[in-house]
């Protein structure tokens, strides 16, 4: 199974029909077994393979593995860098009458540079973390500026709301993995994928009604409907940390190497940057503001 989250796809991160997590498709097969691309161990075990006595998934031996300490250090420094050019762009960038066009030109500029190196990383064939960090600090002035303009014009609780809205979901998703309650299966997966790319088909045609007709184009993030559709955002969101965490996971128990946290932080904060953004528009939609 593939990860919803394109810098996962991109690097391997996948699931066979048995169920058991695995990395690298080009892994060749010799004399009847598939060998771990990762493995510095020439005789390491097939990550495919179960053990003989407990009937579970080996491990492969690996050196420089990637752990979960490394995945929330370089979440916390990816996420940090988010948090620190936000604030700064808040500071420096006061979204009011005298400079709302200037503003909003950087936050489009900024969020345009964070797309080009979100893309050049997502195609590389290993992770660069000054790519990484450049995109969130690009994502963390864009997050700034939008955030006071939010709390200008309609108030500094609903930019409160939705960050700790934010907080509320990755932990409420992470218990629910934890605990098992959420199953990441082809099934769940391919539910994901479909109606993500149903949710953004009609995002973006909400967006050209709205460059060609005016308004809000179709409806879909204003009133009733933006509420409907604000609540199908988040909730695609959790499913995409769902999604996340079922890779981190397969990226510790089979070995990938530790440069792979990169990437688990990189996706892990583009999800909490959607998750943010379509809270902070809910909130602005229920407290008044379409």
């Amino acid at each position: 199974m593939r990860s919803s989250n394109p810098v996962f796809s991109r690097r391997g991160f996948s699931r066979d029909n048995g169920g058991y997590a695995g990395f690298g498709a080009q892994a060749q097969m010799q004399a009847g077994a598939a060998t771990n691309p990762y493995a510095t161990n020439p005789y390491a075990t097939n990550p495919y393979a179960t053990d003989p006595q407990t009937g579970m998934p080996q491990a492969p031996a690996t050196t420089n593995a990637m752990t979960i300490d490394d995945v929330v250090t370089r979440t916390a420094m990816t996420l940090g860098t988010v948090i620190l050019t936000a604030v700064l762009s808040w500071v420096a960038l006061p979204v009011d009458a005298s400079n709302i066009g200037k503003s909003y030109g950087i936050a489009i500029g900024a969020a345009l540079v964070a797309l080009v190196l979100a893309l050049v990383q997502t195609f590389k064939s290993k992770p660069a973390p000054a790519l990484i960090i450049g995109y969130a600090a690009f994502e963390g002035v864009f997050l700034g500026v939008i955030s006071s303009a939010t709390s200008t014009y309609i108030g500094a609780g609903v930019v409160v709301q939705a960050v700790l809205g934010t907080m509320c979901v990755f932990a409420a998703v992470l218990f629910a993995y934890k605990m098992g309650w959420i199953r990441v299966n082809r099934r769940f997966y391919g539910f994901v994928m479909a109606a993500a790319m149903g949710f953004m088909l009609l995002m973006v045609a909400n967006l050209l009604f709205s460059v060609f007709a005016g308004g809000d184009g179709l409806g879909f993030r204003s009133g009733g409907l933006g509420i409907l559709f604000g609540v199908i955002g988040v909730i695609l969101g959790a499913c995409f940390l769902a999604l996340d965490f079922k890779q981190v996971e397969d990226g510790v128990t089979y070995g990938a190497p530790r440069e792979e946290a990169w990437l688990a932080a990189f996706g892990l904060t583009m999800t909490l940057v959607w998750i943010y953004l379509e809270l902070l528009r809910l909130f602005q939609i229920l407290s008044g503001d379409d």
